[in-house]
């Protein structure tokens, strides 16, 4: 592996030698520069991994250097030094995205730690970076499918949730796919490694609920002959999936809550109890505060299972979703069904994208199944499918209307204002939806302002 590079920025010669010496000295690739204006001269052919400067320099100073870095290389980790500290400069050093601040003369165990965590930084954000790639590229993230500001907020939330051992709660109608969000919760987890196992509530009689849940000792019940591991045993060590959360009846809710907030169980008859190391992830398709109302799910359970919630856009708030949901489900049913469909018409396409699709995801993928398995062509045509309701779906409060005729400049501030108010605001989230720097959509709101003031 090549080695990584520090960049060292600094006037007074001895100090920039000294230090470059001692970070070349942990294995590190060093290059130097004696002010800010040459250290932009340097980074595009050297392309360190962090840079360490002084903060006051001629020519131009550490802070002027902190404030150009970051415009035309946000992702790029600084150091700054400074014999002169203060409080003030601390603050507006990091406010400006410096990755931290060490007094002057240094010391080497601090920095080498410093140096180990922008690195580890800069890691992950390469990770992140390629798996937004493979995003715009695809269309896809795991086994989810779909790049709308919808899917790209629940993929953000599945990479914060994931790490952790929160117990999570995935709303969304039926159809749109909670449990391929469990599995991905699982697969990016600690416990991926671990047993994933999912039970539908809603599938499940009540006389067996607690049976299927906890297990049962032989001679529990008429039937019981020998003894049977419920889901959160054999899910031990692993991620178990409550579906239809809100269809458990109540009596086994109370239970469950027991297991999720002392992590152990009796089974049915067994008068010992089993320890457990579980994650827990419901879903409902039920609005859950509603199910709480109605009694159909326990107040105390909800909070518990709340802990971070995940709540599924349905197809047709996504309908710029079906290209790449179409082009991968062909690929998945034409493995399934050994035939080689290319793809969908024009026409097919036009059509799928203007169903309302109730049943979400799992209907399109119904109508596709048919579809692939009668096409006798290499592209499916109208004909292969079955009879859709066609009709115009109204505009979600997510969706954008470009009518024709509008100007491109038009239509991309359209789709900018409608992005920030999807993200509250938050610019560097609306950067990453639109696939753009955040120096650029700076760049279109000030000329959006400009233009309202003339």
């Amino acid at each position: 592996m090549s080695k990584q590079k520090i960049l060292v920025v600094d006037d007074e010669s001895s100090a920039r030698s000294g230090l470059a010496m001692l970070v070349s000295s942990w294995n590190f690739r060093t290059e130097t520069a004696e002010h800010g204006e040459n250290a932009l001269a340097v980074i595009p052919d050297f392309e360190p991994d962090v840079v360490i400067t002084d903060l006051f320099m001629p020519v131009m100073d550490g802070m002027t250097l902190l404030r150009r870095i970051k415009e035309d290389y946000p992702d790029l980790a600084v150091i700054m030094l400074t014999a002169q500290a203060t409080i003030d400069t601390a603050v507006e050093a990091i406010k400006i995205g410096a990755y931290d601040y060490l007094e002057k003369p240094v010391e080497p165990a601090r920095l080498r730690i410093l140096l180990d965590k922008c690195l580890e930084r800069e890691k992950t954000l390469k990770e992140v970076q390629l798996l937004k790639s493979q995003l715009k590229q695809y269309g896809s993230f795991g086994e989810m499918v779909g790049n709308s500001p919808q899917m790209l907020e629940v993929y953000r939330l599945v990479e914060l949730v994931a790490p952790s051992t929160a117990s999570v709660l995935i709303t969304g109608e039926s159809g749109t796919g909670k449990e391929l969000v469990a599995r991905n919760i699982h697969v990016r987890s600690k416990r991926k490694d671990g047993p994933f196992i999912a039970i539908n509530c809603s599938a499940i009689p009540e006389t067996l609920m607690e049976s299927e849940i906890f297990g049962h000792e032989k001679g529990a019940f008429t039937g019981a002959l020998e003894r049977r591991l419920g889901c959160f045993e054999l899910a031990n060590g692993g991620t178990i999936l409550l579906d239809e959360i809100a269809e458990m009846p109540i009596g086994t809710q109370s239970k469950l809550l027991r297991v999720i907030e002392e992590r152990k169980f009796r089974r049915l008859a067994s008068k010992t109890e089993i320890d457990v190391d579980v994650r827990v992830v419901a879903a409902t398709n039920k609005q859950p505060l509603k199910a709480v109302e109605d009694g159909k799910l326990r107040n105390d359970l909800y909070y518990r299972l709340n802990v971070f919630s995940i709540s599924l856009p349905p197809l047709r708030d996504r309908l710029g979703d079906i290209p790449v949901l179409t082009e991968a489900l062909i690929g998945q049913l034409n493995a399934k069904h050994g035939n080689d469909v290319r793809g969908v018409s024009d026409k097919v396409l036009r059509l799928l994208s203007v169903h309302n699709w109730p049943g979400n995801v799992r209907e399109l993928r119904n109508v596709l199944e048919r579809a692939v398995i009668v096409c006798d062509t290499d592209l499916i045509e109208e004909r292969h499918l079955p009879v859709l309701e066609q009709r115009e779906v109204a505009l979600s409060a997510n969706s954008v209307a470009i009518p024709v005729g509008t100007t491109v400049a038009e239509a991309e501030k359209r789709l900018i204002y409608k992005t920030l108010e999807f993200t509250d605001n938050n610019k560097t989230r609306a950067a990453e939806i639109l696939g753009v720097s955040l120096k650029t959509l700076h760049n279109k709101l000030n000329l959006y302002d400009a233009e309202a003031q003339n």
